[in-house]
């Protein structure tokens, strides 16, 4: 009879397990995050928005740990281009939040201390999800980058670890956005104003 009982919730327990590795997959109807519509990306972000902020935390990185708290700058994440065709949600800092929400096209000067985290979503060939880096920002003093606008670029792997970033290869992307002190918005259509 122990045998059976055994046999019963091992079985049952693989089930269970099989169910939440299932869940876990965030599978989407599309290989080409561009090809997705908003209740596909609504839906995909309710499923690996744990798993993100879970992993980003894991080795304690001070953003990492944090930016969940910060604001959010849009209704959902969007694939603009930039970034690996990722799809992309942005957090402000509170001292970044008043200024960028204004999403003000010229004239733009960040305040010291202000600091942006990307999260990344990456659609893969065989249609999931899969977490991306954190993609961060830190406005630094006047002087203290000038080669890169006085921002600190960087990122946190999905595991949690700091992520190795060339400071020019942001940059020159970044720099397309000068009169926006380098910021690249959220899509219009998912901005969140203030």
């Amino acid at each position: 009879m122990n045998f059976r009982r055994f046999f019963t919730a091992a079985i049952i327990a693989t089930a269970a397990t099989t169910a939440v590795a299932q869940a876990a997959d965030c599978t989407v109807n599309a290989a080409d995050p561009f090809d997705l519509g908003e209740a596909d990306v609504t839906e995909l972000y309710a499923c690996i928005e744990g798993k993100m902020a879970e992993g980003y935390a894991k080795e304690g990185h001070e953003i990492g740990t944090a930016f969940r708290s910060w604001t959010v700058t849009s209704t959902r994440p969007a694939v603009a281009g930039a970034h690996g065709n990722r799809l992309l949600q942005t957090f402000a800092n509170d001292i970044a939040a008043e200024q960028y929400l204004k999403f003000e096209e010229e004239g733009v000067v960040m305040p010291v201390g202000a600091v942006l985290a990307k999260e990344s979503i990456k659609i893969t060939k065989k249609q999931t999800g899969r977490v991306g880096p954190l993609f961060t920002m830190t406005k630094l003093e006047t002087g203290a980058a000038p080669d890169a606008g006085d921002w600190l670029y960087g990122g946190v792997q999905p595991n949690g670890k700091v992520m190795k970033v060339k400071q020019s290869f942001c940059h020159d992307c970044h720099s397309a956005w000068e009169t926006q002190d380098m910021l690249a918005y959220p899509l219009e259509e998912v901005r969140i104003s203030n």
